[in-house]
């Protein structure tokens, strides 16, 4: 059988479009597939950091303040505690989901892409993708579709993996940002996570435990953005999701490669899954033009090691209030210790400074 394309990705979120528009910059002939229609969106916090714009920029998509609105660092809330850190190089930018993804299609198209919208996959076998009753011959197959990929499942690449799961809900509402840091609220099992994504909008999600709490019956846990937000008229509707943290033995088998939340995911508290699908879409394309995935496997591996501790170390705070308390009462008290986790986290600085970022905790914590 003739060859259709060198690679087709199933999903055309961010992170398949990013594994496509790598891949083609590399001269693959590339197709896209998926069941939605443009733009797709999806319950986030929609704030991209520095490294994450950084990102986008080595794929040729340039982000503005323009397209947005952009922020300057990360605010912990606590209670009446609160502890603030800047970016060292740049800023970050809030930025609606669909204006995002439309600008990465733009980008696909103009590199030569081709998209195939409202086109749902029915199976896959090596090097051959089944569509609406049609078969398409491909050398590497990337399954792009999400936490619950079918390519994962058909690829027999679901064993090995753990699971934790949180739930997610979005708002838009029509407020003029009042912080120049996306803020992170915590309560009691509960964060709320405000960016600003435009002159006169703000996004908030609300992420719990709990499947049936909402945005707004949970001002109770958040009196100060209660009070903000209260009488506001949203912009959106409410929109949810999962947040999940998982990790896979492997990423690839034969000619088959997961990347984004179908290769494994952090919790949204770190902020980092588009940086990761991004940069996972690099190093993704370079093990393609070697013609060998084991390549991507180590990179992923690699890549992932940072954000999955930093996931961890979150996810303790949200269980443990005590410790979350004295924790940002710390930071509060000594500014160098956000500082420095924010610089590792976002890639300005060595994670070799985690070693005294953590002795300055540690004493903070015996001082408060």
């Amino acid at each position: 059988m003739a060859r259709n394309t060198d690679v087709f990705v199933v999903g055309g979120g961010p992170a398949g479009l990013a594994a496509a528009i790598a891949a083609r910059k590399r001269g693959f002939d590339v197709i896209v597939a998926d069941g939605g229609r443009p733009p797709i969106d999806k319950a986030c916090g929609e704030g991209l950091m520095p490294d994450a714009i950084a990102a986008l920029a080595d794929l040729g998509i340039k982000m503005q303040p323009s397209d947005g609105k952009a922020f300057r660092g990360i605010r912990f809330m606590s209670g009446e505690t609160s502890a603030s850190a800047y970016f060292q190089n740049g800023c970050g930018v809030g930025v609606r989901r669909v204006v995002l993804h439309q600008k990465m299609i733009e980008e696909a198209e103009n590199c030569g892409v081709r998209l195939l919208w409202e086109t749902p996959i029915s199976q896959i076998s090596p090097q051959e993708v089944r569509t609406k009753g049609k078969s398409v011959s491909t050398r590497w197959i990337i399954g792009a579709d999400g936490g619950r990929s079918l390519v994962r499942q058909w690829s027999d690449l679901e064993a090995h993996h753990t699971l934790q799961s949180r739930f997610a809900f979005r708002r838009h509402y029509r407020c003029r940002p009042w912080s120049d840091c996306v803020e992170i609220y915590w309560g009691r099992g509960v964060q709320a996570y405000v960016s600003p994504v435009g002159a006169e909008e703000t996004c908030v999600v609300l992420v719990s435990h709990d499947p049936k709490m909402r945005i707004e019956s949970a001002w109770q846990e958040f009196p100060e953005l209660g009070d903000r937000l209260r009488g506001i008229e949203p912009t959106s509707k409410e929109r949810g999701a999962v947040t999940a943290m998982h990790s896979l033995k492997n990423v690839f088998r034969g000619d088959v490669a997961l990347i984004g939340d179908a290769s494994g995911s952090v919790d949204a508290i770190t902020g980092e899954g588009l940086r990761l699908s991004f940069v996972q879409a690099s190093i993704l394309a370079t093990a393609l033009e070697a013609g060998d995935l084991q390549q991507y496997q180590i990179g992923h591996r690699r890549l992932s090691r940072l954000p999955s501790a930093m996931g961890k170390l979150m996810l303790l705070l949200d269980k443990r209030p005590l410790l979350r308390r004295q924790t940002i009462r710390a930071m509060a008290a000594d500014s160098r210790i956000l500082e420095r986790l924010l610089s590792v986290h976002v890639g300005e600085a060595s994670p070799l400074h985690l070693a005294t970022t953590g002795a300055l905790l540690g004493l903070q914590l015996l001082a408060v």
